[in-house]
């Protein structure tokens, strides 16, 4: 197997090069090609099936084609894209070649048609088909072939090289909306760094300036006026505890804004494929570690059902159970979950992370649900350390 290795390295720009940098892409992609050859038997059933006699010469120019075959149909699927249309073309005039030897031959039409549709813009790539198809019906007809068969034959290879023109264009538009998507969060997180930004210099700007005054002055009335130094350091004093509760208050609204920024973006993303969405309990304020959790658990839930799991619904709830948040998403899609995927994987580790506990219910046909369950007394490293500056400045 270690020689067929480089005819299946795919090119940057080929076929499945490109499937395998995509999103929904993956190593796997790679061997999909070789999983399509299995219709190849249909090139050895006809003859095989027939009458003994009726095609007395079919074996040897059929295996050489198939030699032929597999150099342009590896080809076309692991090289560059620029020479697709044309290994597709010598797969359609191979199979016109065998057809005197071997009228099962029409199966190297079905392929090149398949190959087609990723070798021109969906009109074209359609007129191409009915080109490679149409000689296929003349000859047919000429030679008394029942018509039953050259109509399944046409309608097949139209059928096989519509569904992958319809499966490109899927992909065309779910690589564009996942660009748009990650576009969008881009520039909300570029706009919620100003925000932090300006809010930082709003709050503290003027305040550690007035602090900073009135240190000074307290230093410098320390030796002749005690009385006025120590009540300019009960004014630092509180303007620090003011500035603290500020720092509190913001800290809180950032985090509230990031777990309702995740529930905008699923809705926009789930709605956009056609999927109804709804979400509900999430106007309660959420401790700062439990609302990035949720949040990146929300968002990669989201993701499974906008790539996976073709739902008509799906629905998000947050409530309490007692001393615990529970984060529970349902929809009615396949119901169709990968045991070990990296997905679950990490929301499953990030909520254990919180000593709390993913859980996913799948049933084949009715949908899916997840729930996450993490415990309310958790307290984040940000909280802790504002914890910390209160005491000493109670001290």
């Amino acid at each position: 197997m270690a020689f067929a290795r480089p005819l299946i390295r795919p090119d940057a720009d080929s076929v499945i090069g490109e499937r395998m940098l995509s999103a929904d892409g993956g190593s796997n992609s790679k061997y999909l090609p070789l999983f399509g050859l299995v219709w190849i038997f249909w090139l050895f059933a006809t003859p095989l099936f027939s009458a003994p006699g009726t095609f007395p010469h079919w074996l040897w120019p059929t295996l050489a084609s198939f030699v032929m075959f597999l150099v342009f149909y590896l080809a076309a699927y692991y090289r560059s894209r620029r020479g697709l249309a044309i290994n597709a073309a010598a797969i359609a005039v191979l199979g016109y070649a065998l057809m005197a030897w071997n009228p099962g031959s029409v199966t190297y039409l079905i392929y090149a048609c398949a190959l087609f549709a990723f070798a021109a813009p969906p009109l074209r790539a359609l007129a191409l088909m009915a080109l490679v198809l149409l000689p296929y019906a003349l000859i047919g007809y000429r030679i008394g072939m029942p018509w039953p068969f050259v109509v399944s034959m046409v309608v097949m290879g139209m059928a096989i090289g519509g569904s992958n023109v319809a499966y490109r264009a899927t992909r065309s538009k779910d690589e564009q909306l996942r660009m748009s998507h990650d576009e969008i969060r881009r520039l909300a997180a570029q706009a919620e760094r100003e925000r932090i930004g300006r809010d930082l210099h709003d709050l503290l700007g003027h305040t550690l300036s007035l602090i900073a005054l009135k240190s000074e002055l307290a230093g410098k009335l320390l030796a002749r006026d005690p009385q006025a130094s120590r009540r300019e350091i009960g004014e630092v004093e509180r303007t620090a505890r003011e500035a603290l509760a500020q720092v509190r208050s913001a800290v809180t609204g950032m985090r509230a804004a990031g777990l309702a920024g995740e529930i905008a973006s699923a809705r926009m993303m789930l709605e956009c494929v056609g999927v109804e969405f709804s979400a509900s309990g999430f106007e309660r304020a959420v401790p700062a570690p439990l609302e990035t959790c949720l949040g990146l658990v929300l968002r990669e839930a989201a993701t499974n059902i906008q790539r996976h799991a073709k739902a008509k619904r799906a629905r998000v709830g947050l409530t309490v159970d007692g001393e615990a948040l529970v984060l529970r998403v349902d929809d009615d899609g396949r119901g169709v979950v990968a045991a070990h995927g990296n997905g679950l994987n990490g929301m499953r580790e990030r909520v254990q992370a919180l000593g709390g506990s993913l859980q996913i219910a799948a049933v084949r046909g009715q949908g899916t649900t997840l729930i996450a369950r993490l415990p309310l007394d958790v307290k984040s490293a940000e909280v802790i350390a504002l914890d910390a500056v209160a005491r000493k400045a109670h001290a």
